[in-house]
């Protein structure tokens, strides 16, 4: 396969993934990743400094048509972002001690983990007696309803929160991706955050923990630009053409498919990885 093909077929890859992912709310690093290792053959180190790029640039564009509309807690997100930031970055290190078979495991069970995570009930967490340290750091908010109004929210366990979000922010380190589906447990299930702002704010973060890995990917040279521009363009135009979509399409069904796809991807990872194929 020439350079010019291999960019051609990462390039329509990568933007069927961002389409998937945005329509999914999956994200594009879940698809891309198995797309460069397990089809194109992409050694694990690129294909995670790949995914990071493509991280970045679909968590700056979406994160921010939610930051204007009202539904992010920024102060919240910021807050949090020390803790993945700080486990991001020792997740990046560790990563260049574990073996890429380690790698693709814990990155087939964080797929089921997500997978798993689209078909449980949402919840806005209704009444919730918000926390002393919560009020103090000044952490509760507000979101518009469908009417205009604004409806605010408390919220409690800030320590736990905390917490889960260096684990998140590891992940993210090790895996290459925007490990949203942790993100999105700390702050719906252990800090009881609406589930309309856990799911902006952990897009809004998203993309800053990708940053904090991607210095360090960068400077390791595991940052390809024959594998990561192609991947960049790519899935950014396709999540851009997936949140047009999104609008107009009734996307439960494709949501159900798409996870059942996934576990199999997962499945496939987990024995990759224990066959010691990576």
């Amino acid at each position: 396969m020439t350079v010019f093909e291999f960019s051609i077929i990462l390039l329509i890859g990568a933007y069927c993934a961002g389409l998937l992912g945005s329509l999914t709310g999956l994200g594009g690093g879940v698809i891309v990743i198995p797309l460069l290792t397990l089809c194109l053959g992409v050694n694990f180190q690129y294909a995670i400094g790949g995914a990071l790029v493509a991280s970045i640039a679909t968590s700056s564009g979406s994160g921010s048509a939610y930051v204007k509309e009202g539904i992010t807690n920024i102060r919240l997100g910021m807050f949090l972002e020390i803790a993945t930031s700080l486990g991001a970055v020792i997740g990046a290190l560790v990563a260049v001690w574990l073996n890429n078979n380690i790698i693709a495991v814990i990155f087939g069970i964080v797929l089921i983990m997500t997978a798993v995570n689209q078909q449980r009930r949402k919840s806005d967490h209704e009444g919730v007696k918000g926390s002393e340290m919560a009020r103090r750091l000044k952490l509760y908010g507000e979101y518009p309803l469908k009417d205009g109004t604004l409806k605010p929210y408390e919220l409690t366990n800030v320590g736990g929160g905390f917490s889960m979000m260096v684990v998140a922010g590891a992940l993210s380190g090790i895996l290459g991706i925007g490990s949203g589906v942790l993100k999105v447990l700390a702050m719906d299930n252990i800090m009881k955050v609406p589930f309309k702002v856990s799911t902006t704010t952990s897009n809004f973060m998203i993309g800053v923990t990708a940053v904090t890995s991607a210095v360090i990917y960068l400077q390791r040279g595991n940052i390809e630009p024959g594998i990561a521009f192609p991947v960049l363009i790519g899935v950014l135009a396709g999540a851009l053409t997936g949140a047009r979509l999104l609008k107009r399409l009734d996307v439960s069904l494709l949501r159900r498919i798409f996870s059942v796809a996934i576990v199999l991807v997962a499945i496939n990872m987990i024995y990759n990885g224990f066959s010691g194929k990576f």
